[in-house]
């Protein structure tokens, strides 16, 4: 069973979208293993973004991730990380398909509501970023 890391932005959660979010998730048939509200703290965020430091964003980026809180998540599930990345949408919400996260509720670029794991590694890397495996429930 592959597991991804999901994180619902501050946009979202200021928005009240976690319940219609997870929902989503849920109902693809996909399980939540570890979920927690969080303010993420600015060494956090650092260590999340590294890959995008240096880049003209990258200071708008962490302050707005540290804006307010975020709703960290792990999922399971079969294709997981390729599925939950097509629900969620392209980045760029103008380009976003309606029906997808994205598409439905991002407004910006920057602001687009969720992040999700792009590869197994990344997955992995955020995971243990964010949770402690004690935090992490078994769903068999």
């Amino acid at each position: 069973m592959e597991r991804t890391f999901l994180m619902i932005k501050p946009d979202g959660v200021r928005r009240g979208l976690i319940g219609s979010i997870v929902a989503r998730f849920e109902a693809k048939g996909f399980k939540m293993i570890a979920g927690k509200l969080m303010i993420i703290s600015d060494e956090l965020v650092r260590k999340h973004y590294y890959e995008h430091e240096g880049r003209p964003y990258y200071q708008d980026l962490t302050t707005f991730m540290t804006s307010g809180p975020v709703f960290a998540m792990i999922w399971e599930g079969e294709d997981i990380i390729k599925l939950a990345r097509f629900m969620m949408g392209s980045t760029d919400p103008e380009k976003a398909a309606p029906g997808t996260i994205r598409g439905d509720y991002a407004t910006r670029m920057n602001r687009n509501v969720i992040h999700g794991s792009d590869s197994p590694e990344n997955a992995t890397r955020e995971i243990n970023l964010f949770f402690d495996k004690s935090e992490l429930i078994s769903n068999e």
